[in-house]
């Protein structure tokens, strides 16, 4: 009974403690929090009926393909990606999925900016069509409230730790096993060096 009892007060341990450390994972910069507790982060909703959309606050980043400058502001073209859900930084991993023109209302040098990484928060101004290449294409215009360059940096990755149950002393415990033999053994896996944002 007490074995049954200790096992279920670790598990939730160990649960409670997994859910709190994802929920501190979430971790949005000041400066890309916007103003509205959902923004807008769909770029194909957007795309279908833009109308529905002007004059809400969106959330989008990407690659800056190209940056502009204008009499009084800065036209930065951004190649979007989705959005990580814990920073809101742009998935590498992932394939662009459109095009914007986002609006900044100051002077940004472009050797500063072109080919970097930004997340941009604003308000949403409607759908332009430009060129990509020789091709006609949609392009999100949205006014810039906020912005986020990130740094590209690489970060090795280890493999997860291996859940073991085992017995110690007098009673039985649960707990991480590191990918260690109980004599020094050899580690399960190596480490995997991968790009990440900053």
């Amino acid at each position: 009974m007490n074995r049954q009892l200790n096992y279920r007060l670790v598990s939730k341990a160990l649960f409670l403690s997994g859910a709190l450390f994802l929920a501190g994972c979430v971790s949005i910069p000041d400066s890309i929090k916007g103003t509205s507790a959902t923004p807008v982060t769909d770029l194909n909703g957007v795309f279908v009926a833009p109308e529905l959309y002007i004059g809400q606050e969106g959330r989008f980043g990407g690659r800056v393909i190209d940056v502009k400058n204008l009499q009084s502001s800065t036209q930065l073209e951004i190649a979007v990606m989705p959005l990580s859900q814990y920073d809101a930084a742009p998935e590498l991993r992932q394939p662009s999925i459109g095009r914007l023109y986002a609006n900044v209302m100051h002077f940004l040098d472009p050797i500063d900016y072109k080919n970097q990484y930004v997340t941009v928060v604003g308000t949403i101004k409607g759908v332009e069509f430009g060129k990509v290449g020789e091709a006609t294409y949609p392009f999100l215009r949205i006014d810039v409230t906020g912005m986020k360059r990130w740094t590209l940096t690489q970060q090795v990755i280890m493999p997860a730790p291996v859940m073991t149950w085992g017995y110690y002393g007098d009673g039985p415990y649960w707990g991480y096993h590191h990918g260690y033999g109980g004599y020094g053994g050899y580690p399960y896996g190596t480490g995997q060096v991968v790009p990440v944002l900053e």
